[in-house]
């Protein structure tokens, strides 16, 4: 079967517009096959942020990419315009060291990490541990994004052993790197309790901002860049004066901004908002915001005339 032109071309055009590129059965989030988790989880460990693309969404990308790259199976890993293979080899190169070479990653020396478990969270670990299977130990895990884990498992040759409060928790080097000063501790939580594990080292966090204190900065006059990440049919219907729809151009712009510039980012309710500005403040931007409540809050306490949607 003869790849179409047309087909070659949209393929062509997504792998030239990403540096880091998944052809994958889901997305990020939620992928849809077990290889595809595998591989989402090992970029996850290496980098903070990358394009997929769910092959089941799409027929002719689906059997397309495999005309493409001469490779019969997804998920489909592309570095730099470059085809890297599939679930296999990914986790070969990843062992290897070379994926971190490839994606510009540092391996690491790191030898030990500075963690401390909190009493109460030690001794609900303990409880927690009583019951694990033979051979199986506390992990903590810290992606690329920061996003922790802590969690029972296999115990497996390699990594680091931290002791805290009587608690051996074992962390690979990328972990240990990423961990230095986390506090281990037990709050409240609907329904009960949970872990929670705060990294010193995690990029600036996202400042939530209330509609109010958002026109309050608009009337001030006050130098900010608000991003408007819906869609552009979502923002034909309605849109907050000021606002710039956020478009392939405009992330490119921003990654050229000064890291202290504010920006503020809104959707219809709050969480696309929340992820782009995750995504810029792992990039090291300082003043980032998500507007709580998005365009829909803004609708209901400053400007009713904004329709609903």
């Amino acid at each position: 079967m003869s790849l179409e032109p047309a087909t070659r071309a949209r393929i062509q055009s997504l792998i030239d517009a990403n540096d880091v590129l998944l052809f994958m059965k889901g997305n990020r989030e939620a992928p849809q096959c077990g290889f595809s988790a595998t591989v989402i989880g090992l970029l996850d460990q290496l980098v903070p942020d990358y394009a997929t693309f769910d092959i089941l969404s799409d027929p002719e990308i689906r059997e397309g990419v495999k005309e493409f790259s001469s490779w019969p199976t997804i998920p489909q890993l592309y570095v730099k315009g470059e085809f890297l293979g599939g679930c296999d080899i990914v986790e070969e190169t990843f062992a290897s060291g070379e994926l971190h070479e490839r994606l510009g990653v540092e391996r690491g020396d790191v030898t030990t990490a500075d963690i401390r478990i909190t009493k109460a969270a030690a001794e609900q670990l303990r409880l927690a541990s009583a019951d694990a299977p033979p051979g199986h130990a506390l992990h903590l895990g810290v992606d690329a994004r920061f996003q922790s884990r802590l969690y029972l498992g296999p115990a497996q040759d390699g990594g680091l052993e931290i002791e805290s409060e009587g608690i051996v928790l074992r962390l690979d080097s990328l972990t240990a790197g990423r961990a230095q000063g986390a506090v281990i501790d037990l709050v409240k939580a609907r329904g009960g309790a949970a872990f929670r594990v705060q990294l010193p080292a995690a990029p600036n966090a996202v400042q939530s901002l209330v509609v109010k204190d958002l026109k309050a900065l608009l009337d001030s006059g006050t130098a900010f860049e608000l991003f408007d990440v819906r869609t552009p049919d979502e923002r034909a219907t309605a849109h907050i004066e000021g606002s710039v729809l956020m478009d392939p151009e405009q992330a490119r712009r921003i990654e050229d901004l000064p890291r202290d510039t504010m920006l503020v980012f809104h959707c219809h309710h709050g969480g696309r908002s929340q992820a782009a500005a995750e995504h810029f403040a792992a990039m090291g931007f300082v003043n980032v915001h998500n507007v709580a409540g998005g365009i829909d809050a803004w609708s209901l306490e400053v400007d009713p005339a904004i329709p609903r949607y």
